[in-house]
């Protein structure tokens, strides 16, 4: 990894804008990590960069690797640490940038072996902050040679973290705003139908419910779907 140059900066501009303009897109969340391993990698020259998330659905919590550019299957398989593990759990947990600049004296770093295949070398792990203080992940950067990252380096990975744990959470919210939006019509379209179905049946509400659940079973269709081919029904009745 060389000193960075006018050219890298104007690449580090771009990358972030090209995260920027993911914050508003509608990329599901695997294309957003991808796009942040990727930009990050050409941007800082680095030769693997690596993405983990916090999984807070863990009791107790687990990070995960969800993402990288390296092709290589040892890298990619899934691989899951405690918190409290590893240097990914080290960053994650202390919330702050953390250099290694030789993974294979590092005590704290658990992937001996396939650092020495990969070729891996010197590190950067940094956290992705949003709202604060608050962590929602660790963005890893590894070099094939000997290198002592500098602090603006370091710097300038981080500002790219910190945008990409924007992009993430942004992504996440609009996923689960859509889920939400999509629920609230199924019910819409559910208790529309039941009224039909009520109408056409001299059904009570809790069997005419039960009668659409039996339907969309039976169907191997979504409740929903059997919603509107009720309420289709009734515009063509």
């Amino acid at each position: 990894m060389e000193k960075i140059s006018s050219d890298t900066y104007e690449e580090y501009i771009k990358a972030l804008l090209k995260i920027s303009r993911a914050i508003t897109s509608e990329q599901y969340l695997e294309d957003i990590l991808k796009l942040i391993v990727m930009v990050t990698a050409k941007v800082t020259g680095v030769e693997i960069c690596s993405l983990w998330l916090i999984d807070e659905n863990e009791k107790p919590k687990a990070i995960r690797l969800k993402a990288t550019q390296a092709i290589d299957q040892d890298y990619v398989k899934d691989r899951t640490l405690d918190m409290d593990e590893g240097v990914v759990g080290l960053v994650a947990t202390q919330k702050k940038p953390l250099v290694v600049e030789n993974v294979l004296k590092e005590p704290r770093f658990k992937e001996k072996e396939m650092a020495k295949k990969l070729n891996l070398v010197s590190m950067v792990g940094v956290p992705l902050h949003v709202r604060g203080e608050k962590v929602i992940g660790v963005l890893n950067c590894f070099t094939a040679k000997l290198h002592s990252f500098s602090e603006t380096e370091v710097n300038m990975i981080s500002t790219v973290a910190n945008q990409a744990a924007v992009a993430i959470m942004n992504t996440e919210l609009m996923v689960k705003t859509k889920v939400i939006q999509e629920e609230l019509e199924t019910r819409k379209l559910v208790e529309r139908a039941k009224e039909i179905v009520m109408r056409r049946r001299n059904m009570e509400a809790n069997e005419a419910y039960r009668w659409i659940q039996k339907r969309s079973m039976d169907s191997r269709k979504s409740i929903r779907e059997v919603a509107e081919a009720i309420l289709l029904s009734e515009e063509l009745y």
